[in-house]
């Protein structure tokens, strides 16, 4: 059976009508109301699939205890949009220059699907497997996104550069920083809008782990993680722009979240 689950419909419907993609059934999950939800478990976020963009950009646990995301999703396309959309049609429409991909794999989130056999977790890292593809099987699900709440010590900051506000980004930058008496314990970034889907930034990551922050280290991640990724070239952008754009934005998402890791979340 070729069919396709409609949640908020936002990437699916545009995605129609330019017959991207044809299906003999759609799938109405909006029904779901128990898959719209938003609560912390232990030491983790759970986020129900069927929960709206605007939902999340709303909500109090969520800037506690997922700033990054939180910070994201005000970057994400138009408040309508937003209003409509769900995380969980983000994530399975897995559009490279979507944010919340990003978002995941810099958080080290885990995605839950669901079939009639069970639920299996899959990390972020294993779920986007290429443009518009992912880890899903025909008979899944995406059910619920998992995510470490945010721990003292830690910094976030998210940044994106795009034709026009709430346009896809040609280069966004997630930034998730763990600092230790002064010094980076952990590094993570992640990016949007290059090549086939959410991309570290491995050696930036490991040049700052176990380093005092300075604004010349930070010049260095920039130019490194520039040359460490190989861009496109489309109509939005060339790949030395992106480049460019990589080199700046890393640079301020890492001041960023230093800052952040210093402050005391509410």
């Amino acid at each position: 059976m070729n069919a396709k689950v409609l949640a908020g419909g936002q990437s699916l419907v545009p995605t129609l009508n330019f017959r991207l993609g044809r299906y003999d059934y759609l799938i109405d999950i909006n029904g779901l109301g128990e898959l719209a939800y938003i609560r912390l478990e232990g030491e983790t976020l759970c986020i129900g699939a069927m929960t709206r963009q605007r939902s999340i950009e709303r909500s109090a646990p969520v800037r506690r205890y997922a700033p990054l995301l939180a910070e994201a999703t005000k970057s994400v396309a138009h408040l309508p949009i937003r209003t409509r959309g769900t995380i969980g049609g983000s994530l399975s429409h897995a559009d490279p220059a979507a944010e919340y991909p990003a978002v995941l794999l810099a958080l080290d989130g885990e995605l839950v699907l669901q079939s009639r056999a069970g639920r299996r977790r899959v990390p972020a890292a294993e779920f986007f497997l290429g443009p518009l593809e992912t880890a899903l099987r025909a008979d899944e699900l995406l059910v619920e996104i998992v995510i470490p709440a945010a721990r003292p010590g830690q910094g976030f900051a998210f940044r994106e550069v795009s034709r026009r506000r709430g346009d896809f980004a040609i280069v966004g930058v997630a930034a998730a920083l763990t600092m230790n008496a002064g010094k980076i314990g952990d590094a993570r970034f992640a990016l949007c809008g290059i090549g086939s889907g959410p991309v570290r930034l491995s050696e930036a990551e490991r040049l700052l782990t176990g380093q005092v922050p300075s604004p010349a280290l930070l010049r260095e991640a920039g130019h490194l993680a520039a040359r460490s990724v190989t861009p496109q070239s489309d109509l939005h952008a060339d790949a030395d722009y992106r480049r460019h754009l990589i080199d700046v934005l890393l640079q301020q998402v890492a001041a960023a979240a230093f800052a952040d890791a210093g402050r005391e979340r509410l």
